[in-house]
């Protein structure tokens, strides 16, 4: 599947600001399932500087300092892309205990092996409640892909979608103690979770692109910036995307930006500006088949 992205975040401040400087993971993922054809990112008032880098799992980073007095800043990015990821069709894999073994015998230090994602962050510690929460899927012998599913709609069932209840600092366990949160706590959760059985996990930010059917509701995040979890399964199957939010595994709706342990590594805008007063937040997201 084809797409044409665009993604515009306006700041507002209250009061003047001397200088910003700017981090934007705003560039779509290009990896075996996604082609990513064209891509511009564009900032007003016009950065004095722009530097590219590559994270540490892989993803484009922009720093763009603007140094213009403004009380309005406006980062736009598009892309056109091509998606062909396709979800599992047997919830089937190997067990997942034969996984967890696997996943520490990888001796690959690539930006996305499993070695790189086996171990709890800030936002996703391992937390003993939430470990029990997901043991129930993971009986002895069972599937990875059919428990990983299980505990993806169980989250799906069993939480409500808050977009008060949380902030982008909100740790997993706050969020699972209070049952409720967005898709960043959905991951957050179940990321944690894996951690815990000892399997390799990772943060994906992104798109979700959804065509309800005729009297269904649409997916939450859908069309907005979207967070899921990718779990190794093994030299078979690799990384699949699993999303609690939805209860879905990700295909061909949903575009990668960025991977990492959690959203702080991976948060499509961070940065520091200089100046006083409140601001003001406004994100618009187009994700348009071609």
């Amino acid at each position: 599947m084809k797409y044409n992205l665009r993604h515009v975040t306006t700041y507002h401040y209250e009061d003047e600001v001397s200088f910003a400087r700017c981090s934007l993971r705003l560039t779509p993922l290009q990896d075996a399932d996604q082609t990513v054809f064209d891509s511009a990112i564009t900032v007003t008032p016009a950065p004095v500087s722009v530097v590219e880098h590559v994270g540490q799992f892989g993803e484009r980073v922009l720093t763009a300092t603007v140094e213009t007095p403004h009380d309005e800043l406006i980062i736009e990015s598009r892309a056109h892309v091509d998606v062909h990821r396709r979800a599992p069709s047997i919830l089937n894999g190997m067990p997942w205990e034969h996984v967890r073994e696997l996943a520490f015998d990888v001796g690959s230090l690539d930006p996305l092996a499993p070695a790189n994602f086996l171990f709890p962050s800030r936002l996703t510690p391992v937390q003993p409640a939430i470990t029990e929460y997901a043991r129930r899927f993971f009986t002895p012998g069972r599937p990875i892909l059919e428990a990983a599913y299980d505990l993806a709609s169980t989250i799906k069932r069993e939480f409500a979608y808050d977009p008060k209840s949380t902030e982008v600092s909100t740790p997993a366990v706050v969020a699972f103690e209070a049952r409720r949160g967005v898709c960043q706590d959905y991951a957050h959760i179940m990321l944690s979770a894996l951690h815990g059985l000892g399997l390799p996990a990772a943060y994906v930010s992104g798109y979700l692109r959804t065509y309800p059917l005729p009297g269904q509701p649409r997916l939450q995040g859908a069309d907005a910036t979207h967070a899921w979890v990718d779990l190794w399964c093994g030299a078979e199957w690799g990384w699949v995307g699993f999303d609690p939010t939805n209860a879905v595994i990700a295909a061909d709706n949903h575009i990668i930006l960025a991977v990492g342990r959690d959203y702080a590594d991976v948060a499509p805008i961070g940065g520091v500006v200089l100046g006083s007063g409140d601001q003001k937040i406004d994100v618009a997201v187009d994700v348009v088949p071609a």
